[in-house]
């Protein structure tokens, strides 16, 4: 790594980039480890535990044939971990504190980056303390705690509860593990262009189509495939297509210059919770990015959503939680309003598995709290718990 620059109002690290930055050879099988060289991970042992990403890149023949696409490809993120693309940027995360010592790892979520955090935490014998809204679904919370977790619920939503997220993260010296605040984050998740590009033979899509909620995801595709241009290992970069639920869909009203209606930004009305987000993190690195190579931001129904998971099951034989399935969905829109070719080599970022508890949260891990002195106490009688 030799510095950053900011893009957009988001940090991106830079590299002395090359070709050779980049292994040559062609594993049949690999993880995001790979590209240790474009990642701000110094020399030594990775001693993250859990094997993450090298994630595969399906074919799709029969929902080639029902979408009427004979170029799509599906990037099916649900193989990580903990069944989605967050765990990329937890385990880097993660690497990170292993080597510096620090014991506490925290972040803010609708839940995939929280479930991640705890069980990447729990493998890495860090403490983990999340941050969520009420409106968190308890079989997310659930799971959390399963792992070992403290979950703090934050009555002033999502946006109060990652300001106190990273409240806590300085005052208390923890790894902040938010995406789009800590641009390592961006770094891992840039990883899933890289690794398209390979598995496409060394050749760059023509449109990827990925969820947005915060915004990392979609900036983290749009970073991985400009290093691969800086590296000059490709040429150009793809045109990218960001899609939000139509109840929760910020970023698709100011790409458009309008105005959001009450009705476009109500959370609680889509079953995209891992999308639905009001205050995007990084919410103008994604029209920055979309904006760069003509790509576009689209939103989708919850019955495009519902249809999307289906497909996804009967066509490409693929679990998907509805913010997972919204690529398919927002494909669909963006063939329907000219944005997108059939002809074209596209990319649908399947980013997330429904998950299953084992049982209700333990409430013993789980508080509702305003602010970091209720934390701090909390966090003070653990060893009595």
């Amino acid at each position: 790594m030799t510095g950053s620059v900011v893009v957009a109002g988001c940090e991106w690290l830079e590299y002395d980039y090359g070709p050779a930055l980049v292994p040559q050879d062609r594993p049949a099988s690999f993880t995001m480890w790979r590209y240790r060289d474009l990642l701000p991970l110094p020399d030594g042992p990775v001693r993250y535990p859990l094997p993450i990403g090298g994630t595969p890149l399906l074919p799709v023949p029969a929902l080639r044939q029902e979408a009427g696409t004979p170029r799509l490809w599906v990037k099916d993120e649900t193989r990580n971990p903990t069944t989605s693309n967050k765990d990329r940027a937890t385990a880097l995360v993660i690497e990170d504190g292993l080597r510096r010592g620090i014991d506490t790892i925290t972040t803010a979520s609708t839940g995939n980056a929280a479930v991640s955090t705890a069980f990447g935490a729990a493998a890495a014998g860090l403490r983990a303390v999340i941050f969520v809204s009420l409106e968190c679904r308890p079989e997310k919370i659930a799971m959390m705690t399963q792992a070992g977790a403290w979950v703090f619920q934050v009555p002033a939503g999502y946006a109060a509860a990652t300001d106190l997220s990273r409240d806590a993260a300085r005052a208390f010296g923890w790894l902040d593990r938010n995406t789009g605040a800590n641009p390592v984050t961006l770094e891992a998740k840039k990883t899933v262009a890289f690794e398209v590009w390979e598995q496409l033979g060394r050749v760059v899509p023509d449109v990827v189509v990925a969820p947005v909620g915060d915004g990392p995801t979609l900036v983290a595709l749009d970073k991985g495939f400009d290093e691969l241009v800086r590296c000059g290992l490709a040429t150009r970069r793809p045109r990218l297509v960001g899609v939000q639920a139509e109840h929760c869909q910020p970023l698709v009203r100011a790409w458009q210059g309008r105005t959001a209606a009450p009705a476009d930004l109500d959370p609680a009305a889509t079953a995209a919770d891992g999308i639905a987000v009001l205050r995007a993190a990084i919410g103008d690195a994604v029209l920055d990015a979309v904006r760069r190579d003509g790509g576009a931001m689209v939103a989708v129904s919850e019955t495009a959503l519902d249809d999307a998971v289906g497909v996804l099951a009967r066509r490409a034989g693929l679990s998907a939680e509805p913010a997972g399935a919204s690529a398919l969905a927002g494909l669909g829109s963006a063939v329907g309003q000219g944005l997108v070719d059939r002809s074209e080599t596209v990319v649908l970022l399947v980013t997330g598995r429904g998950k299953a508890a084992a049982g209700p949260p333990d409430q013993r891990r789980v508080a509702v709290v305003d602010g970091l002195d209720e934390v701090a106490q909390l966090l003070a009688g653990e060893e009595t718990r």
